[in-house]
């Protein structure tokens, strides 16, 4: 297989894939880069690449499969294709919970009607009636109600009351959702993290309609709230093993509520999160994707899960070593004022 080729893989966005490819072919690292095209695949045949940037698979188990196939043979996939694969969101919460990163209370719920193939009689070991009051005494209102493997806001409920939660939960159809409490936030940040290393921290504001919701020009913050924001996204994507994600943090009374960390496949188009930040992620993604092209890295190593769910945070987060190092690699950067 040779070590000179990067693919990516990618479905409806448009802006993001060419500006990656032209960013590491400009990159005059003897690495070049292309889409991937992909037919009928062979069972353990190579990819013919050494990275594959996996943009859509998780809306396309054939893509998924493909890509697991690639990494036996040795191709390096960002992200991993196996943990994605088992990764959901309420485990997110919990393993933040084990790393001491703030999180709001939250619950998983049973299905409201039986999944496909099932019958009540697969529900016997759920508890009937629910302890619903339980439930609100603990996550309190208002909450938001939504998929516990899901993103795009796609079948998300703010609920106020007992009343309004019954009535959203009653349109959740077989989806298995989470409960969990609202964060009155008076700051907001989407955060890019590439290769575990690197954040990108941009001001965020998700009432806003979608194409203003990145900040511009937003209010000084406090450096101390930024490094630990910054401290908090690495922790939780090391920890998670993602080389590329988004992890959002909704900020009150100073504190940062990390509220959706699993984002594999992030927004990256210039149209909504506009030029400086696309710049940023464009050029980020390509440099880890050529860093590990030209790397000795063996996906095979990464095939126990004892690996995958290390669960413990890192000794120091960039931030840390950039005051104790004189060649530390360079603090996160915030898109405040474009």
């Amino acid at each position: 297989m040779s070590k000179q080729k990067i693919g990516i893989i990618f479905g409806m966005e448009n802006t993001f894939p060419a500006a990656f490819v032209a960013k590491v072919n400009s990159l005059s690292s003897g690495v070049q880069a292309e889409f991937v095209k992909i037919g009928g695949v062979r069972m353990a045949d190579p990819s013919g690449y050494r990275v594959i940037v996996d943009r859509i698979s998780h809306d396309i188990p054939f893509y998924r499969a493909y890509l697991k196939n690639a990494a036996l043979s040795g191709t390096i996939v960002i992200n991993n294709p196996f943990w994605w694969s088992a990764d959901d969101k309420f485990f997110n919460y919990a393993l933040a919970e084990k790393l001491n990163v703030a999180v709001p209370p939250t619950v998983i719920l049973p299905h409201k009607h039986h999944p496909v193939g099932t019958t009540e009689q697969s529900m016997r070991n759920l508890i009937y009636p629910m302890n619903w009051d339980e439930i609100f005494q603990y996550v309190g209102f208002p909450a938001f109600l939504k998929p516990f493997n899901g993103g795009g806001w796609r079948d998300v409920f703010h609920v106020h009351t007992p009343e309004d939660f019954f009535n959203a939960y009653d349109q959740t159809r077989d989806l298995c959702m989470t409960l969990q409490r609202a964060v009155k936030f008076q700051e907001y940040f989407r955060c890019y993290v590439v290769g575990q290393e690197k954040v990108h921290i941009m001001q965020y504001d998700p009432r806003r309609p979608f194409h203003e919701r990145y900040v511009k020009h937003g209010p000084k913050l406090d450096p101390r709230l930024l490094e630990r924001v910054e401290r908090d996204a690495l922790t939780l994507c090391r920890a998670l093993g993602y080389d590329l994600n988004t992890v959002e943090f909704a900020v009150e009374n100073g504190i940062p509520y990390a509220i959706d960390f699993m984002n594999p496949a992030p927004d990256a188009d210039v149209n909504s999160v506009g030029r400086e930040n696309f710049d940023w992620i464009v050029t980020a993604v390509a440099e880890l994707a050529v860093k590990k092209a030209l790397s000795d890295e063996s996906p095979a190593q990464e095939f126990r899960w004892a690996s995958m769910l290390r669960g413990a945070a890192p000794a120091k987060s960039s931030a840390s070593k950039t005051r104790t190092k004189s060649k530390a690699k360079p603090r996160a950067q915030v898109a405040v004022r474009p």
